[in-house]
């Protein structure tokens, strides 16, 4: 009967546990980012290659985040976690000590694969450790580390980077790892279901075909173009496998990612409103650095540090957030979110080439806790209205579709980004060479260059933040039909626990 219960008392040191070993791992996710450069003339590579850093990490959580949902109810919790954070280990102390770029790659890979089992396990112990009326202020402290580690990483990487070698990144990372490790083995426990399901290797090829595919053509279509033929060729290939990857789960006893989670009209509303509002978000951290960096020339140091205190609120608002949602729902939260949230994001349309420090830290911190109000509460209504044997399906679902909605999401207004930047710049061009009657020296050309580049790409910013509005919009319209879910398990508990009535002759000849 354990099964699909809520655990009665919620095992607080497990979670501890869980928490630090998914910490590195998100920390460990954005952490190489600000690196990228250093790395590629350190190791003597293109830009081009080295990006496979960030791309072949993402691309193996993309993979195997569908297969979590297999994992965690076919293995017991203290093994699989186990095994995880060793590999996460493995791979940091390869990536810590690799000579070349071929074994640091290969290092980040093996991270990757133990990485994208952390979060989905530590979401499910908390949804079956933790009732539903008290969901939302747990994931509102689950929220707190998947928003603060990458809040921090940017930052954090760029001191570090500038002031020691960018080992430095995996070192001090091993030892919190080797910490998880031994705690796990020492105090962990097994408190989720399980059942022995049998593994379709043909669903695994589909999701590897499809996820990583659309996850890789998206991913490079921001600096290639979407019309390059690779990008549409592994476009088409990634649609076509997740298609058929879908087709298979729905024809299968025992799928790999039950497509069952969808019949639940909150669930899919909560799953649209996630992807569309990963889309603004993550378009959102790419545009403004673009800004700040590209466009006002501030060090990358010092552009973390202004993008610091909107990713401090986001942290400090999540807990914040999660017990306001087991208070309120989340129609109320989703609707003010989404117009702060939109509004904020209009507003950054707005940037100049002598906006006031100020005036981009505040805006950029404003929209930052609109989007703090609306992603957990969202996500854990979506899986509140799930009956717990689904849960691992829901949690694996919700992580997937927020990456690939966030690559998306990134790709589309990199895109037309760079699209408006190119119009910008030859409008700008002919207006320029049109007004210039005399000869012009070297340094005055190269000097309208750049000042035409500059103002370009600036345009390109502020064009982009307005079709991430529109997108933000959208959600917002989404949250309008959004209601508390209630859980078909307590759902199932209440009918049963009400009296049951069986008519006797005796009760109907009193009757009459």
């Amino acid at each position: 009967m354990h099964s699909e219960q809520t655990a009665k008392k919620p095992p607080y040191l497990m979670i501890a546990i869980l928490f630090v070993g998914t910490f590195v791992a998100f920390l460990n996710n954005t952490l190489l980012n600000v690196a990228l450069p250093t790395i590629m003339v350190d190791l003597d590579v293109t830009y081009a290659t080295v990006q496979w850093l960030a791309t072949g990490y993402m691309l193996v959580s993309g993979v195997l985040v569908p297969a979590s949902a297999f994992l965690i109810t076919r293995f017991k919790t203290r093994p699989l976690f186990i095994f995880a954070m060793a590999v996460f280990t493995i791979g940091t102390l390869l990536a810590a000590t690799a000579p070349t770029f071929a074994l640091l790659l290969a290092g980040r890979m093996v991270q990757a694969v133990g990485a994208s089992v952390m979060s989905p396990l530590l979401m499910n112990v908390m949804l079956i450790s933790f009732p539903v009326e008290k969901r939302g202020a747990a994931m509102g402290m689950f929220g707190l580390v998947m928003i603060a580690a990458p809040a921090i990483g940017p930052t954090l990487s760029g001191w570090i980077v500038e002031h020691y070698d960018w080992r430095v990144l995996f070192e001090m990372i091993l030892p919190i790892a080797v910490i998880s490790l031994l705690l796990s083995i020492w105090k962990l426990q097994n408190v989720l279901p399980n059942k022995h399901v049998t593994l379709d290797y043909f669903s695994i090829v589909l999701s590897t075909i499809g996820f990583g595919g659309l996850l890789y053509g998206v991913s490079t279509a921001g600096n290639d173009g979407w019309t390059d033929p690779i990008v549409l060729a592994t476009v088409i290939i990634g649609i076509i496998g997740i298609v058929l990857f879908v087709v298979r789960q729905v024809k299968l006893e025992t799928p790999v990612l039950s497509m069952e989670i969808f019949k639940s009209p909150l669930f899919a509303l909560s799953a649209v409103i996630s992807a569309v509002l990963s889309m603004a978000l993550m378009g959102g951290m790419i545009l403004t650095p673009a800004y700040v960096q590209s466009v006002r020339g501030i060090h990358p140091f010092e552009s973390g540090l202004m993008m610091l205190p909107g990713a401090l609120v986001m942290a400090v608002m999540s807990p914040i957030t999660g017990r306001l949602f087991d208070r309120i729902g989340p129609r109320i939260l989703a609707i003010v979110g989404l117009t702060i949230t939109a509004i904020a994001t209009y507003m950054l349309s707005f940037l100049d080439v002598d906006s006031t420090y100020s005036f981009i830290i505040s805006i950029y911190t404003i929209r930052m806790l609109g989007i703090s109000l609306v992603m957990m509460p969202i996500m854990t209504n979506g899986l509140n209205s799930l009956p717990g044997r689904l849960n691992p399906h829901g949690t694996a679902a919700n992580n997937t579709v927020q990456q690939l909605a966030g690559s998306l999401g990134t790709a589309i207004l990199v895109a037309v980004m760079n699209a408006r930047t190119t119009s910008a710049a030859e409008d700008l061009a002919a207006k320029a060479k049109s007004q210039v009657t005399g000869a012009m020296t070297e340094e005055q050309i190269a000097a309208m260059k750049a000042q035409i580049g500059q103002q370009a790409l600036l345009d390109g910013i502020q064009f982009s933040f307005v079709v991430a509005t529109i997108i933000t919009v959208v959600a917002l319209i989404l949250s309008l039909f959004l209601k508390r879910a209630v859980s078909p398990d307590n759902v199932k508990q209440v009918n049963a626990s009400q009296p049951r009535v069986v008519e006797t002759p005796a009760n109907a000849t009193l009757s009459k």
